[in-house]
């Protein structure tokens, strides 16, 4: 008899636990976040555009953007004589707060990442991981298209 309670009591718990799950809301057409002044999300590849100060090339490629789960997500890389000095995330999903609490962390850990690895095999941020999946794929089209 006890052990019957237990059971009842127990698939009792789980089912009001599972039914009061909140789950993350799905990407809408809602606005996009845009990081850095002057970017340009739609900016195709300039190759040679500009100089460095040393007399090398410096150019700046956006990738693709990369539809996930949360939202489009878009990189635009700026190289130094095949070096890559800068990484930007152009989009990133803003649905909610929750969006942007997970760009917050997540996006600086990804630059870094790309910056160490000088390539786009890069190490996913926990958490983040359609974030960091959109990120790595837009990263590499930009990479692809300096031909890098």
């Amino acid at each position: 008899m006890k052990r019957a309670v237990l059971a009842v009591m127990g698939t009792v718990c789980g089912l009001v636990l599972l039914l009061s799950f909140k789950t993350h809301p799905a990407a809408g057409t809602g606005a996009v976040a845009t990081t850095g002044a002057g970017a340009d999300p739609g900016a195709a590849s300039t190759p040679g555009t500009g100089s460095a100060g040393s007399g090398g090339k410096t150019r700046t490629v956006t990738g693709d953007t990369v539809d996930t789960r949360w939202g489009p997500v878009q990189v635009q890389v700026t190289l130094d004589d095949g070096k890559i000095t800068k990484v930007q995330a152009v989009q990133l999903p803003s649905d909610n707060p929750r969006d942007l609490e997970i760009n917050n962390f997540a996006v600086p850990q990804l630059e870094q990442e790309a910056l160490s690895a000088q390539n786009s095999q890069i190490d996913m941020v926990s958490g983040a991981t359609y974030t960091s999946q959109g990120y790595i794929q837009s990263l590499q089209s930009a990479l692809d298209k300096a031909g890098k």
